[in-house]
Parts: C-alpha cells; structure tokens; sequence
C-alpha cells in the first residue's frame, strides 16, 4: 500500500498501464497504454472491491489510451503508438471510435470515424462535441478538429484550425523541425479552445462560430524551457477578480541536465496578452540531472475547487492549491508503491470522482483510490 500525506488509498484495481481514467457514476473507463488492451471498463462503487465490467481490445502496435464518457456516450482514441515495435495490421486506420456504454457492463461500437497518418491522440468530449487532434493528409503533425456527434453514427467535421506552416498541401511549409508545433489537446470553457500545442505552447481558440475557429493569442516558452506543453487547463471560476490557466508541461524530450517539466500559472484576464505569474515543482527536484518521465504530467481535467489534483510522473500524486496564483503551493501528496514488474512509479492521469475520490493510473500498470484526508 502507498504512503501519503493527507491522502489516503483506498482501493487498488491490479491490471494493465493506461493513459487516462474517467469515472461517471460509479464506472471508471481506463484507456491503457500498449495493447492487445484498449479500454477497461470497471465498477467502482465499492473501491476496495473494483470489478471488470467489461474491456474492448486493440491490435499490435496500436493504442486507445484516451477516453470520455457523457450522456451514455463512450470515446476512445485509435492511435500507432510507436512506442510499441509490433507490425500494425494493414487494415488499421487511426481515429476515434464511438460507443453506446448506457448499459456500462454490454459496451456497444455505434462507429469508428478514421483518418490517414497515426490517428487521433487525445480529446475533450462535451456530450455533443470532440474536440481532439488528428493527423489528416496534407498537414504536418496533429491539427485541432471539432467533430459534431449529434448522430453519433455519423460523425461530421464541424471546423478545424492549424497553426500556420502545418498546411503543406495548401503551399504552407513549417519553420520547425518535423512534427515539434502540434496539436496535443484542447478542452472547452465556454466559447474558447485552451489548446496545448506540444512545442509551440498553447494557443486559446474562440469558437464562436465553430466552423471557423480564430486565434485569440499564444504563449510559447520553448525555448528557453525543453519540455513540451501538455494541458493548458483553464479555471472554471475567478480568483480576487482575474482569470487563469494551469497550465502542465510533460517531462519528456529533454536531455536529463535540462531543466525538468513544471506546472505554471498564467494570467488570462486579458487573453490577448497571457502572461505567466507563477510555478511549482515538487520538493527535490531542484536543478541536478534527472531522466526523463520524473516531473510534471498531467493535471486533473475536472476541477472542484483551488485544490489541483496532478500526475507527476516519478513523484506521484500531488495536491497543487492554486488560490494564490503567483504562488501555487503542494498541500498533500501520495506516492503509489512501485508496480510489480516494474523500477518505478509512473502516475500518469488522475481524476476525481462525484464522491471526491481521487483515480491515479500508472503508465504500465494499476490503478490506485485515493481520498483526502
């Protein structure tokens, strides 16, 4: 059992490594990392008593470790992943795929909707919309896609947006290396696309009229800093009168001398002009070289209050209050005991749940409850 201080486990499910976790009335959906595992769904109502509902597969050298679930509608990601060496079957196509989960123990595929290249990497999901980032043919890297699920059974493209040098097929040509300005995701607040944008930062969309998003304003900060930006999360609510993202870059894509991943804290109350007001890392990581995959990750998408929820990699969970933003502050933490078969802790998503437990999925392998103390 894990150690922490002001939380405490309290149910521990054994199985394979995912990338993302959600929970909705008591059913978490897990999407695991490497395959023939695609995405578990189990009952967790009783926390210390998980239970397999039931699990959707994934052929060798693909993955489907991300997941959303609203209205008794299912999403998952098909992806390459390249970090899986197996031969991909010639018939695979990347995308998402759609599925009825209003019976959560009988999950039922409506469609798949498919695109060229990789496929689709990660999303938000309102019910209506996915907002997500696709390879499609013609573009460098993962551009921001709205697709319109009104008929989940047919998927319709609503409007796309790209960062300027991404197009090729329409004469653009980047001024980066490869694929380094991507699309990672976006998440939706109000008419607004806070998008993460791997080594280009983050952008924030308006999507007024969703068929044509237009840029509001970006932020990049790499370089000087090596890590790519992940999540920009915006806050659902104001603090002493101004608006703010939490905003996670992913310790990742560095050499281990370079400075690792972090949390940062920007100001958007004028979001033409996002200006970054403060940051946190973890108690030790202080400067000396450290191996990739031992910061910063991911944050909690479902925000309840000031208290951030965060995945940090090596370091576990770790409970960020942001009430004072230029000072964001650890109050709790938990550190998963080391996955069998495994030399290190890898905590890779976290969510909460109705009743204010706590998710956290390891990369290769469990997921651990947790409750605030």
């Amino acid at each position: 059992m894990g150690t922490g201080v002001g939380l405490r486990e309290v149910g521990y499910l054994d199985g394979a490594g995912g990338g993302q976790v959600v929970v909705v009335d008591g059913v978490a959906y897990v999407g695991h990392m490497r395959s023939p595992h695609g995405t578990s769904i189990v009952d967790v109502r009783d926390p210390k008593n998980c239970r397999e509902l039931a699990k959707i597969g994934m052929p060798p050298g693909t993955h489907s470790h991300k997941v959303r679930v609203a209205d008794g509608l299912m999403v998952v990601n098909h992806e390459i992943n390249n970090a899986d060496s197996s031969p991909v079957p010639a018939d695979f196509r990347g995308g998402i795929g759609i599925y009825d989960v209003s019976t959560p123990v009988r999950p039922r595929e409506i469609t798949r909707w498919k695109t060229e290249g990789k496929g689709v990497h990660r999303f938000d999901f309102d019910g209506r919309h996915v907002y997500m980032s696709p390879t499609l043919e013609g573009y460098v890297g993962t551009i921001m896609m709205i697709m319109d699920l009104k008929d989940p059974a047919r998927p319709q493209e609503t409007g796309r947006w790209w960062m300027p040098g991404q197009w090729t097929a329409g004469g653009e040509q980047p001024s980066w290396p490869q694929t380094a300005h991507r699309c990672h995701h976006p998440l939706r607040l109000g008419n607004r696309l806070y998008t993460s944008y791997w080594l280009a930062g983050f952008v924030i969309l308006d999507i007024e009229d969703m068929s044509k998003p237009k840029l509001v304003s970006g932020l990049d900060w790499s370089p000087p800093f090596a890590c790519p930006t992940h999540t920009a999360l915006p806050l659902p609510f104001d603090i002493r009168g101004r608006r703010y993202l939490v905003v996670a870059d992913e310790d990742v894509q560095r050499k281990d001398a370079e400075v690792a991943a972090f949390m940062w804290m920007v100001d958007i109350t004028d979001e033409r002009h996002p200006a970054p007001v403060g940051s946190f890392q973890v108690e030790g990581i202080d400067g000396a070289p450290q191996p990739t995959m031992t910061a910063c990750h991911q944050p909690c998408e479902k925000v309840t209050g000031t208290e951030i929820p965060f995945a940090w990699f090596a370091h576990g969970l770790r409970m960020i209050d942001v009430k004072d933003p230029h000072g964001p502050r650890e109050v709790a933490h938990f550190m998963p005991d080391v996955p069998q078969g495994t030399d290190r802790v890898s905590s890779n998503d976290v969510t909460v749940d109705d009743r204010g437990l706590i998710y956290l999925i390891d990369r290769r392998r469990g997921l651990t409850i947790v409750e605030r103390l």
